[in-house]
């Protein structure tokens, strides 16, 4: 093989462990897709990683995962993946959810400290350079969304006091979050309510109260995209 060509084996099979980080369980059909290579080559990817010495677990007739506990080294960002993350950051400050604004700026805090010194300054710069031009004075009407998405990824029940939008009536409610979305600067929850057996949606900004509980739900396999088609 070419030095090249070693090159960029070398750099699909570093690319190949972030994808490996960034989800529980991969197939060798998703990495083929990813980085345009052959199932046969994808598995001997596979194997070259862990011949390195990576813990990579197999799961027969599912795919692969890093074993639990694994620390990859320190993260690295190209200017490029940097100035998207920069990107990003105009547009979530000045969405209406406040929790989301606070947990996002944890997070580009952890992510800008791994940055090198140059990165950091370009990044500051592209930063005081880039203005999105909605929700002008910062306002929020919800707070609620990071515990949201909690909700759905564990599947607890949650209990709300929502104000509906025409009645101008308030009803308790005890739904099982599925989705969420966002349109109009509003972020739309799409949950199984209990009081009217049926998938229901909820804006954020007119849930008056909240409760997380501890309670689970049983997965009702909800699939976002044919919701969408069907409603």
């Amino acid at each position: 093989m070419s030095d090249q060509g070693d090159i960029s084996r070398l750099s699909r099979l570093t690319a190949l462990l972030t994808f490996l980080q960034s989800k529980r369980l991969i197939t060798a059909t998703e990495i083929a897709e990813k980085f345009d290579i052959s199932k046969r080559t994808a598995y001997r990817d596979i194997k070259s990683l862990e011949e390195s010495g990576v813990p990579i677990v197999t799961e027969e007739g599912k795919g692969y995962m890093l074993l639990d506990g694994y620390n990859l080294p320190p993260l690295s960002f190209t200017q490029q993946e940097a100035n998207a993350l920069i990107t990003g950051e105009q547009f979530i400050v000045r969405n209406k959810d406040q929790s989301l604004i606070d947990n996002y700026h944890e997070a580009i805090l952890k992510v800008k400290a791994v940055m090198r010194s140059i990165q950091k300054d370009k990044s500051n710069m592209l930063s005081d350079r880039m203005f999105v031009m909605t929700n002008l004075k910062r306002e929020t009407n919800s707070d609620t969304l990071s515990q949201l998405q909690i909700a759905i990824t564990d599947m607890r029940l949650i209990r709300i006091e929502y104000e509906a939008i025409h009645k101008k009536e308030t009803t308790i409610r005890t739904v099982e979050p599925q989705a969420l979305y966002h349109t109009k600067e509003n972020w739309i929850l799409i949950a199984y309510c209990r009081l009217r057996e049926d998938n229901r949606e909820f804006r954020l900004d007119r849930i008056l109260s909240f409760q997380l509980t501890t309670d689970p739900f049983e997965d009702r396999g909800f699939d976002l995209m044919k919701y969408f088609k069907v409603s």
